[in-house]
């Protein structure tokens, strides 16, 4: 404080003069403000940003600040300023390293394209943009050589993001973060077969508990050679070639796009989704059972009705539709 003091006293200045500059209030603003503290930036140069940014009326009231306050040290980096009304809140936030960071939660099961729908809702940055660079499966070539997109490896979960994060870095991101959450289930296999599964089991399982019998399931009639003959692919199918109009028609049933599990046998070409770790383990360790059929239980309760042969499928697709009848 005697070193502070003593500077004052060079500058020459009355401290009745200087701290009324330090207590001057900080302009009034309705609008969110960002300031970007590049790293290496002096006090004052800290404070040039924000009188420039309308938040104070001098840079002398940072330099004034942190003569203040000799132990903070004001930290890079960007941040959001709402309802700051004095010099110390402002400067404050900067020395706590209250950096901003937007909020991004994927839900399990989610498409690029949801991803992108999210992403434009939340104004984190364009969806269109995000889905570009989603196509381009360099990220996880060396993973998954196979893969056509990244689809399938954008993990789910919630995300911090700087604002000016490009969708090229929030695709490595959400890749990182799925080869992290890959290396946890200790597996030797190829994720391609996998991940492509799991994503056809996710979304089918409205029911967490039924997702290793489903995945028996689908390993069943791949073993017998039928065809998967699931809706969620023949969403995606229509999605990849943008044309999805909100329901299922005959047309997109006789689609003969790739992913289309009603047109083709075997897995589709990649993911049609990003499944979550319980259904990756769900792939890896599915349920034995002679299931080879399931249909939506009546009333929409997420749980379907399994069966071993076609006579006794067909009863409970009788049952589901009599359900939605009523």
């Amino acid at each position: 404080m005697k070193k502070f003091l003593a500077a004052l006293f060079l500058l020459g200045l009355p401290a009745v003069i200087l701290i009324a500059i330090y207590r001057q209030p900080v302009p009034a603003y309705r609008e969110e403000k960002f300031v970007e503290i590049p790293k290496g930036s002096s006090t004052l140069r800290i404070g040039e940003l924000l009188e420039s940014a309308g938040l104070l009326r001098s840079p002398l009231q940072a330099w004034l600040w942190r003569g203040l306050h000799p132990k903070a040290k004001l930290q890079a980096g960007e941040y959001l300023f709402r309802k700051e009304t004095s010099v110390d809140q402002v400067l404050s936030k900067i020395a706590r390293g209250d950096v901003y960071f937007g909020q991004l939660t994927i839900p399990e099961g989610s498409s690029m394209y949801d991803i992108a729908r999210i992403l434009d809702a939340e104004k984190l940055m364009s969806g269109a943009d995000f889905i570009a660079a989603a196509k381009d499966p360099s990220l996880i070539r060396d993973l998954d050589p196979q893969a056509p997109t990244l689809e399938g490896y954008l993990f789910p979960s919630t995300y911090r993001l700087p604002r000016k994060l490009t969708a090229q870095g929030l695709c490595a991101r959400l890749t990182k973060q799925f080869r992290e959450s890959w290396s946890t289930l200790k597996t030797t296999k190829s994720p391609h077969e996998i991940v492509t599964l799991a994503s056809l089991v996710e979304k089918e399982s409205a029911a967490p508990e039924e997702r290793p019998r489903i995945a028996g399931l689908f390993h069943n009639r791949l073993k017998k050679g039928m065809k998967l003959e699931c809706d969620p692919t023949v969403i995606y199918a229509a999605l990849v070639e943008d044309r999805y109009r909100g329901t299922i028609y005959k047309s997109d049933l006789a689609n003969q796009s790739p992913y289309n599990t009603y047109q083709h046998t075997g897995l589709p070409p990649g993911p049609i989704a990003n499944p979550g770790l319980e259904s990756l383990r769900a792939v890896l360790n599915p349920a034995v059972t002679e299931d080879i059929f399931f249909v939506a239980q009546p009333g929409s309760t997420g749980h379907h009705v399994f069966s071993k042969s076609l006579a006794d499928h067909n009863r409970a697709v009788e049952a589901y539709r009599r359900g939605q009848k009523r």
